[in-house]
């Protein structure tokens, strides 16, 4: 083999660990439980910046892990679809709960949130994974489900 060539080529790793028996994975079986588990995931930024993460989750709608997506600013964060599903393939999820705050304290979501939720519904059922709610959190207790809401 040609050394020169391989010092010319990036090497790609996907790697997901967990050390956390099957049996002992938190499980989600409602809005208000993706609610309880992500707020032990968020930092005292809430009420500043936005901020857009990922539960990832089994067949059985247990945790897999958390990914954080993207840092914003105090109107918005950004959503990428792909960035979404490099991490749901990573630790081959079957299903995934999108979550963002609202730094304002309004639970109403945007156009723009609509269309990330649509987006990324979409790319799921291209890749046999299913978006089973998308959050929007309030810095303090309040959030709103799509989910809940019949919006997906």
């Amino acid at each position: 083999m040609d050394k020169s060539i391989l010092s010319n080529i990036a090497e790609v790793k996907i790697r997901y660990s967990s050390k956390i028996k099957a049996s002992e994975r938190t499980q989600i079986t409602c809005s208000q439980d993706g609610n309880n588990l992500i707020r032990n995931f968020w930092d005292e930024d809430m009420e500043h910046i936005e901020t857009m993460k990922l539960i990832l989750l089994n067949r059985a709608n247990k945790v897999l892990g958390v990914a954080n997506l993207s840092t914003g600013g105090s109107t918005g964060t950004i959503c990428d679809v792909k960035v979404v599903f490099q991490y749901a393939i990573k630790c081959n999820a079957a299903n995934i709960i999108l979550v963002h705050n609202h730094p304002s304290g309004n639970t109403n979501p945007s156009n723009a949130d609509k269309m990330v939720t649509k987006k990324v519904k979409d790319a799921g059922e291209i890749f046999g994974i299913q978006l089973l709610d998308h959050l929007i959190l309030t810095p303090y207790d309040g959030y709103f489900s799509f989910s809940d809401e019949g919006l997906i």
